[in-house]
């Protein structure tokens, strides 16, 4: 096996950016469609052949590496599943209206922006998961928020935002306890290490978001109350249904695993549909069905399908639509093309060339951190996985931190700063396109409104840049 330089490491990577940048020209918005599964999967094949005929990498460790990284994403994709399920049943059974109907009532829509960050950010931290937290709580702020007059790219990011916070703070995450795993320092240590960064670029988010709230336009009183009596004529309003919801976040805190959260959850808002919503069921069902059999087929439907309510208001309608877990498929589809991509660049030797080049920069602290954080950068771009772009980098760094006297807790950080908070900015990472899918609202479209996502890692580097609390052993 012959080592690849960094000129042919590159290759596929220049490739690829051309592909999706063409892609993007021609297609726009609707480039994950199919543009971007057939790009990553003709830069996967020219990566191969490269590796092949050049490097002469034997295809079966390459076909490995695809594995490997197909094994490390089957959860995600269940999640995603569940997640498309959680959407129909939640919204038939009229869980998702009712937090929408309560929000307009007694949100202001000039906070209503930095609310959902808060959210958002304290839903995330119970649950230590962005992708929950997008697929529950972030769903409906997004629906309320576009009532109110505000644009989807604008409330994807502030969901985001605070999805990414508690994300990276809570000790039930996974990628917190990875970045801690992989570097070996204690999980509190890091967490409480991480403050230092992003506690500054949550309140400069929190700022960004408030006052934004006061400048953004937003719909008038009148529209919101016949908002409001189409939500009440076309779904039974009950704050009962948000018991369903806190069904949830018991799940969480008893620390239950996110499928099986999820799935549950699914489950009781078909059950609740059926008793809650019955005109609504035998809508979806049909005429064909009678009895019991129409609550059967409707739980069904709205978990697996697509479904719509007709309640007398365009926006309503379009807000309401469901796709269930087959409309998570276009995504699931993209993230198998992803990771065969991303196993094939690791199997052939090419990710580690390219990484490697940027720790000869390495001379001081600012260095090496800013080092680091174009490493998970890049990693995240092109192995399209936020595990990935902790892991790679933990490990490459983890003895020039150590040679060089740093406490480890200096890199844990560094990693989750740049590698956990901007998976989610990347068109065709794993995190970018289950996002873009669950909210509807593409990478590129919310990216300039993920502030805290854009802020942690820029707030590393200042850190870094004038010392503050960096320690050196002695």
């Amino acid at each position: 096996m012959k080592q690849p330089s960094l000129a042919v490491s590159l290759l596929p990577i220049i490739f690829l950016v051309a592909m999706i940048s063409i892609g993007v020209r021609i297609f726009g918005e609707e480039i994950s469609a199919g543009t971007s599964q057939i790009a990553l999967l003709l830069t996967s094949v020219l990566t191969s052949i490269i590796a092949i005929a050049y490097l002469k990498v034997p295809w079966e460790k390459l076909e490995k590496g695809m594995m490997t990284q197909l094994s490390k994403t089957g959860s995600a994709i269940f999640i995603l599943l569940m997640i498309g399920a959680l959407t129909g049943s939640w919204m038939i059974s009229g869980v998702v209206p009712t937090m929408i109907f309560y929000g307009l009532k007694l949100i202001h829509p000039s906070v209503f922006l930095v609310v959902t960050f808060v959210l958002t950010s304290a839903v995330s931290l119970m649950a230590g998961s962005s992708w929950t937290t997008v697929g529950t709580i972030g769903l409906a702020m997004l629906s309320a928020g576009q009532i109110l007059g505000f644009s989807a790219p604008w409330l994807a990011g502030a969901i985001i935002s605070g999805a990414y916070f508690g994300d990276k703070l809570s000790p039930l995450s996974d990628t917190t306890n990875l970045a801690a795993a992989v570097v070996g320092v204690d999980l509190y240590t890091h967490i409480r290490y991480m403050l230092i960064t992003v506690v500054p670029a949550f309140i400069i988010t929190f700022i960004i978001f408030t006052v934004a709230g006061f400048v953004i336009p937003v719909s008038s009183n009148l529209n919101i109350e016949n908002n409001l009596t189409a939500i009440t004529s076309s779904f039974n309003i009950s704050p009962w249904l948000l018991l369903v919801p806190v069904f949830t976040i018991a799940l969480i805190l008893k620390k239950v695993s996110p499928f099986i959260t999820l799935f549950l959850s699914a489950i009781i808002g078909a059950l609740v549909a059926c008793f809650v919503q019955p005109e609504l069921c035998m809508q979806i069902a049909g005429s064909s069905f009678s009895g019991v059999t129409i609550y059967f087929v409707a739980s069904l439907k709205m978990l697996y399908g697509s479904v719509s309510v007709e309640t007398g208001d365009a926006m309503l309608n379009a807000l309401t639509s469901t796709r269930g877990m087959a409309g998570m498929l276009n995504t699931v589809w993209l993230i198998l093309c992803v990771v065969t991509f991303g196993g094939v660049m690791e199997a052939s030797g090419m990710i580690q060339v390219i990484t490697g080049q940027m720790v000869k920069y390495v001379k001081s602290t600012f260095s090496l951190v800013g080092s680091t954080v174009a490493t998970t950068l890049f990693c995240n771009i092109t192995l399209s996985d936020q595990y990935m772009a902790i892991l790679l980098p933990g490990k490459m760094f983890a003895e020039t931190y150590k040679k060089k006297g740093y406490e480890p807790q200096l890199l844990s950080r560094t990693l989750e700063d740049s590698g956990t908070v901007t998976s989610v900015l990347v068109p065709w990472n794993t995190c970018g396109v289950a996002q873009s899918g669950v909210l509807g609202v593409a990478t590129l479209a919310y990216l300039p409104y993920c502030f805290f996502n854009i802020i942690t890692p820029v707030m590393t580097l200042i850190v870094a840049a004038i010392g503050y609390k960096i320690k050196r052993k002695l």
